[in-house]
């Protein structure tokens, strides 16, 4: 309605940790593969409501990847999930409170849990 662009950001790990003495929050094993399917799964949400969004895929740091991609296309707006900030991953920092503090564009965060 407001004529702005959907674009969908999603990042993959440089190298799988094996995880074998981690908690499952902390496990980083996201693959190239895997990111893509994510990707191509959640584009089928905005191409049901008639928005085609624009797909970007990257490898790093999740918060990073969010940031140098609004940077880059002078987004107004990011909004993600608020998935990790709650336990120990808020202590240690999450990708949202990342996000918030990183970007140079207004961040809404929103909640995901159920």
């Amino acid at each position: 309605m407001s004529g702005g662009a959907l674009h969908i950001v999603t990042a993959f790990s440089a190298k799988a940790s094996s995880g074998a003495t981690l908690p499952g929050e902390f496990k980083d094993s996201t693959t190239e593969g895997e990111a893509e399917a994510a990707l191509q799964v959640l584009s089928f949400i905005p191409k049901g409501k008639g928005v085609e969004p624009t797909l970007h895929l990257a490898k790093g740091d999740p918060a990073e990847v969010i940031i140098a991609t609004a940077d880059k296309i002078d987004a107004d707006l990011i909004v993600v999930g608020n998935r990790g900030m709650k336990g120990a991953r808020r202590v240690l920092g999450s990708v949202p409170n990342s996000v918030a503090h990183g970007a140079s564009c207004s961040v809404a965060i929103i909640d995901t849990s159920e």
